[in-house]
C-alpha cells in the first residue's frame, strides 16, 4: 500500500425525536447489519446549473472556470454524511494528509491540485474557521471552484475554495427524516420545512442530527455528534426579504492517531544494528496506538442575519452579518517510529516488540469570526452591452486562541502486534501558556459580466483587500521541543513571551475571463486568475525563523492561474460535459540558499494539467457523475520538497485520479448504482525520517447502492463500501511513521420518510 521509488462500541441504539409527527426509532443490529433510511418519492437531479454566489452570475456551462458542485440528492445516494466523503465526487481532491508528527490532522485536511486548501472552506460565502470534520445534516450542496479564488473570496489558498451551502427556509411544506443504521453506527436526521400562516411570505425550517458511531475497521476510534439548525425566513415572494440562520453541533469523539507503516512495501530499518526490522510483518490495521484517555470534544456555533432588498426586478442590495465560533479540544495519543522508540528486547519472539507512546498532542484551539458583507447585484444596459454586475465590501475579524498544556509522566509503550489502551501514566494540566492570533480585513471587490453579442461574453472581477495581522505567545520556558529558552535565572516553566509580532499590507486579486458560446447550450473559455496569501493568512500564526513563510518579514505568497476549456449542456439540458487544461504557478516560496546559506523568496512551483467532468443524466432513469484529472506538479525554482533529491513533484498530489458514481432506475421503485474512485500513487513530506516509505500507492475503490421505494412516502436504501475490500491507504503523515488505512467493506442500511 506504501512503497518506496527505491523498491519500487459496540452497537448503539439512538432515540431522536422527529418532530411534525415523526416517531421514535429503535434499530436493532443483530438483524441488520447496516441501514440508511431515505425518502425520495421521486428520482432527484444531481446536475446544478448555477452556483448560489451573485459573484458568479452566469449558469455553469457559462463560467468560464472549472467547477464541482456537489448536491444534497448525490450525497443522499452515497451516504456521504461529512466533507470528506462529499469531496470524494471531485477528482483528485481528499484528506490524503495526516500531519506532522506532533500535529497530527483530526479534520478536513483538504489538499487540492497540490495544496492544503483546508483554509480555504466556507460557509454561504464566509470563511469556515477551524480544523474539524464537517458533517452535511444542514448542508444543500457543496461548491468546489478550482484555480486562483483570491478575487472571489480574498487571502486564500493557492489551489481554489469550497463552499458549503446550507439549507434554508422556503415558501414548501415538507417534512423528512432518515434513520442509518450499520455495524456499530446509528444516524438519525430532521428536515422540517413549513410555512408560517398568517405571515406573508414566512417560513421556519429546522434541521436535526444525531450520531453515534465507531470508525469502520479501526478499534476504539469514535465519531459521535448532535447538531441542530433552525432557518426562519420573512417576507419571501416579496422585494424585502429576512433570513435567521442558528446552527450548534457538538461532537465527543475519540481521535485516530493512525497505525504504524512498519512492515509494508518501501519500509526498511531506521537502525544499522537492526535489520530484521526491515522483513517485520506489517500490523494489524485496525489496532489502536492511543489511550482510553485520549478524548476530542467540538462545539460549533453559527448565527446569520441576511436581508436583501430589490429596488426593481434588476438590482438587489443584500446584506450578509455572521458571527460563528469553534472549539476544539483534544488529546490524541501518537507515536514516532524512529530507532530510538523501537523496542525490541527479543528480536525472535515478536510479542515482545513495542512501540513508545512518545507524543501525546494537546490541543484546545477556538476560532471565531464576526463579518458584514454588503453587495449590490444589478443588470444594466451600456448602448447594445448587457451587464451583470455585483459590487460590495466586507468587513471580517477572525481570532484564534490556542492554551497550551504541562504534562508529567509519560504512557507506556504499546505492545506493537497487541496494543492495550487501558494504560495510566501521564498527568496534564493548562499551564497558563496561550497564542493567540488575530486579522483583520476589509475588502471591496466589482464583478461584471459583459454581454458583447449573442456569442461574445467577457467576465471579470477585482478585489482589494487590506489585512492587519497580529499573533503573540506566551508559553512555558525550558519545556521541551521548541520553547523559548529560561532567562535571567527564571526556573523552567515559567511563563514567558515567546512571540509578538505583526503584519499588515493590501493584496490586490483580479481575474478576466472570455466566453465563446458555439452554441445556446456550449462554450470555449479561457481566464486568468490570481491570488495571494500573506503571512499567518492560513493559520493566524506569525514566526521570526528565516526559514518560515509566516515570518512578517516576507511579502505574501503569489500565485497565477490560467486555464482553457469547453462547456456543453447536451441530451436536452440533461447531462453536462466539461474539459479544462490548466496552469498555476506559485511564487515567492521560501528558499536557502547554498552558498551563503541565507534565505530568499525565489521558490517557485507548478500545477498544471486536464481535467474532465459529466454531470446529469443520460435519460430520464440513468444518472452518472464522473470525473477526471492528469496533474503534473513540479518545483521550478527551489528544492525538492520530497526526500528524492532528483524529484521534484509536489507532496500529496496524486499524478492521475479518477471518480464515477452511476445509478439506474430498473423499476419504478429499484434504484442501482455505484462507481470506482482511482487515486494515484502520491509522495509524502520531507523530513529527516530514516527507512520510511516515500509513497502511498495507487488504489481502486468501489463502493454500491440499491434503493426501493417502498411507499409513496418511504424508502429504504442499502449502500455497501468498499466493495471488494481493497487495503489502501487513505492518509499518511510527512515523516511516514504512520498512516490511515483505508475504511475496510462497510455496510449502512438507511430507511427514510418525506411527506
Amino acid at each position: 500500500m506504501i512503497r518506496s521509488r527505491k523498491h519500487t462500541h459496540d452497537a448503539a441504539v439512538l432515540l431522536l425525536a422527529l418532530g411534525s409527527g415523526l416517531g421514535v426509532a429503535q434499530a436493532d443490529e443483530s438483524v441488520l447489519p447496516s441501514v440508511t433510511v431515505s425518502g425520495q418519492s421521486e428520482q432527484n437531479d444531481i446536475k446544478v446549473d448555477q452556483l448560489s454566489s451573485g459573484k458568479f452570475s452566469q449558469p455553469l456551462v457559462d463560467t468560464p472556470q472549472t467547477v464541482t458542485v456537489i448536491n444534497q440528492a448525490l450525497m443522499q445516494q452515497q451516504g456521504a454524511n461529512t466533507l470528506t466523503e462529499a469531496l470524494r465526487n471531485t477528482p483528485g481532491v481528499s484528506t490524503f494528509y495526516l500531519g506532522e508528527n506532533g500535529n497530527t490532522t483530526t479534520g478536513d485536511s483538504v489538499y487540492m491540485r497540490g495544496y492544503d486548501a483546508s483554509s480555504s472552506i466556507y460557509v454561504d460565502g464566509v470563511q469556515d474557521l477551524g480544523a474539524i470534520s464537517r458533517d452535511m445534516f444542514n448542508v444543500d450542496q457543496v461548491e468546489v471552484i478550482k484555480g486562483a479564488a483570491g478575487t472571489d473570496y480574498g487571502l486564500t489558498s493557492p489551489s481554489g475554495s469550497i463552499n458549503l451551502v446550507t439549507k434554508q427556509a422556503n415558501l414548501m411544506n415538507k417534512t423528512s427524516g432518515s434513520l442509518e443504521l450499520g455495524s456499530s453506527y446509528t444516524r438519525a436526521t430532521a428536515d422540517i420545512n413549513h410555512k408560517i400562516d398568517g405571515l406573508k411570505g414566512a417560513a421556519v425550517r429546522v434541521n436535526v442530527m444525531g450520531q453515534k458511531a465507531d470508525v469502520p475497521g479501526r478499534d476504539s476510534v469514535e465519531n459521535n455528534r448532535a447538531g441542530i439548525a433552525a432557518s426562519l425566513a420573512l417576507g419571501l415572494g416579496t422585494a424585502n426579504r429576512l433570513w435567521f440562520d442558528a446552527m450548534y453541533l457538538k461532537q465527543n469523539n475519540v481521535p485516530d492517531g493512525g497505525v504504524p507503516t512498519i512492515g509494508l512495501p518501501g519500509y526498511t530499518s531506521p537502525d544499522p544494528k537492526r535489520p530484521y526490522l526491515s522483513n517485520a510483518p506489517a500490523v494489524d490495521p485496525s489496532n489502536f496506538y492511543g489511550t482510553d484517555s485520549d478524548y476530542q470534544k467540538v462545539t460549533s456555533s453559527r448565527y446569520t442575519l441576511t436581508l436583501e432588498h430589490d429596488f426593481n426586478e434588476n438590482t438587489t442590495l443584500r446584506n450578509v452579518t455572521r458571527w460563528a465560533e469553534t472549539q476544539n479540544d483534544y488529546l490524541l495519543t501518537s507515536f514516532m517510529g524512529s530507532a530510538a522508540n523501537w523496542l525490541t528486547p527479543n528480536p525472535t519472539d515478536l510479542s515482545t516488540w513495542s512501540i513508545a507512546r512518545s507524543l501525546p498532542t494537546f490541543l484546545n484551539q477556538r476560532n471565531t469570526i464576526l463579518t458584514n458583507q454588503t453587495s449590490l447585484k444589478s443588470r444594466l444596459q451600456t448602448g447594445t452591452v448587457q451587464h451583470d454586475t455585483l459590487i460590495g465590501f466586507e468587513l471580517t475579524q477572525s481570532k484564534q486562541n490556542n492554551l497550551s498544556y504541562a504534562t508529567t509522566g509519560a504512557w507506556p509503550a504499546a505492545n506493537l502486534y497487541a496494543p492495550n489502551p487501558s494504560v495510566t501514566g501521564l498527568s496534564w494540566r493548562l499551564n497558563g501558556g496561550h497564542a493567540d492570533g488575530v486579522s483583520n480585513t476589509a475588502a471591496i471587490y466589482a464583478f461584471d459580466t459583459a454581454h458583447l453579442t449573442d456569442r461574445w461574453l467577457i467576465t471579470g472581477g477585482i478585489r482589494l483587500d487590506h489585512y492587519r495581522t497580529s499573533f503573540d505567545s506566551i508559553q512555558a520556558c525550558g519545556t521541551g521541543s521548541g520553547a523559548p529558552a529560561c532567562t535571567s535565572g527564571a526556573p523552567v516553566g515559567t511563563l514567558v513571551t515567546a512571540a509578538d509580532l505583526s503584519t499588515s499590507g493590501n493584496a490586490t486579486s483580479w481575474k478576466l475571463g472570455t466566453v465563446f458560446k458555439l452554441t445556446p447550450d456550449s462554450s470555449l473559455y479561457v481566464n486568468y486568475a490570481n491570488a495571494q496569501l500573506p503571512p499567518g493568512s492560513a493559520n493566524f500564526q506569525l514566526s521570526s525563523s528565516a526559514n518560515a513563510a509566516n515570518n512578517p518579514n516576507y511579502a505574501p505568497q503569489k500565485t497565477k492561474t490560467i486555464e482553457a476549456g469547453a462547456k456543453w449542456n447536451v441530451l436536452d439540458n440533461r447531462l453536462g460535459l466539461a474539459a479544462a487544461v490548466y496552469r498555476t504557478d506559485v511564487l515567492n516560496g521560501i528558499v536557502q540558499d547554498p552558498i551563503s546559506l541565507q534565505y530568499y523568496q525565489t521558490g517557485k512551483q507548478r500545477v498544471q494539467g486536464i481535467e474532465l467532468s459529466a454531470v446529469g443524466n443520460i435519460n430520464p432513469d440513468w444518472q452518472v457523475n464522473a470525473g477526471w484529472t492528469l496533474m503534473d506538479t513540479k518545483v521550478t525554482s527551489g528544492p525538492a520538497v520530497g526526500n528524492d533529491p532528483d524529484d521534484y513533484q509536489l507532496n500529496y498530489t496524486p499524478k492521475t485520479a479518477f471518480t464515477a458514481w452511476t445509478s439506474y432506475r430498473v423499476t419504478p421503485k429499484l434504484t442501482l448504482g455505484g462507481g470506482p474512485r482511482y487515486t494515484g500513487m502520491l509522495q509524502r513530506g520531507k523530513d529527516g525520517a530514516v527507512g520510511t516509505p516515500q509513497f502511498a500507492d495507487a488504489y481502486w475503490v468501489v463502493d454500491a447502492m440499491a434503493s426501493y421505494q417502498v411507499t409513496k412516502a418511504m424508502s429504504l436504501q442499502l449502500n455497501v463500501y468498499n466493495l471488494f475490500n481493497k487495503e489502501y491507504v487513505a492518509a499518511i503523515n510527512k515523516s511516514g511513521y504512520r498512516y490511515t488505512p483505508g475504511m475496510p467493506r462497510t455496510v449502512r442500511l438507511t430507511a427514510a420518510v418525506q411527506f
